[in-house]
């Protein structure tokens, strides 16, 4: 080999050494580019998801707020629906000579809220607490329970009285129904918007 071709060889060889390295730089620089443009496709992607997860939350919000107002406007309705008939009941069936609705107190921190509140002072010395809901749920039965239960606290000036439950519903499921009676609890039924008490032949109320 002479020394031309040596020289040559190796020329070769650096030239294939620049140019690998130019390569590799190449290379090295689109890898960075296309990192760079991976961050910021990922945070827009997060600015965007950020975005549409305060969008979806504000509108769960809003939902949550109408339905709460309309809740609050289908109780309503069927409170004052309830309560001519309610009124009739306790005064002409039950003797009561004082009604009121939507009776609310609060001792020490504490507050009770009631649908329908009837007494009387007489020869009848009872207390009648009325639960109104449009559509039953055990909740509304445990409420009631709830409320008799606390009733003398709220109202030492009763505590000598017989306390008895009506559950007055719009939409009374049969099972819901029939646990209501069971508890000695009166029902009370909504036919052509006026309400009356159902309960069987047998039935015995509780007096708490």
């Amino acid at each position: 080999m002479t020394f031309d071709q040596m020289k040559q060889i190796l020329a070769d060889t650096v030239r294939i050494q620049n140019e690998t390295s130019r390569k590799i730089e190449e290379q090295r620089k689109e890898d960075q580019q296309q990192q760079e443009i991976q961050r910021k496709e990922n945070q827009a992607l997060r600015a965007i998801q950020k975005k549409d997860s305060e969008e979806v939350n504000k509108q769960l919000r809003e939902l949550g707020q109408q339905i709460g107002g309309l809740g609050k406007k289908i109780g309503s309705f069927t409170e004052g629906l309830a309560l001519p008939s309610m009124q009739k009941i306790l005064q002409g069936q039950f003797k009561m000579e004082v009604i009121s609705p939507s009776v609310r107190v609060r001792k020490s921190g504490r507050e009770i809220e009631i649908d329908v509140l009837a007494y009387a002072n007489s020869a009848v010395n009872e207390v009648y607490i009325v639960e109104v809901k449009s559509h039953l749920r055990e909740e509304g039965i445990i409420q009631l329970q709830k409320t008799i239960k606390n009733f003398r606290t709220f109202f030492p000036e009763h505590r000598d009285k017989k306390i008895f439950g009506i559950i007055a519903a719009i939409d009374m499921p049969k099972t819901l129904k029939k646990r209501a009676l069971a508890l000695g609890l009166y029902t009370a039924i909504i036919h052509e918007e006026v309400f009356s008490i159902e309960v069987p032949k047998r039935f015995k109320a509780k007096a708490f």
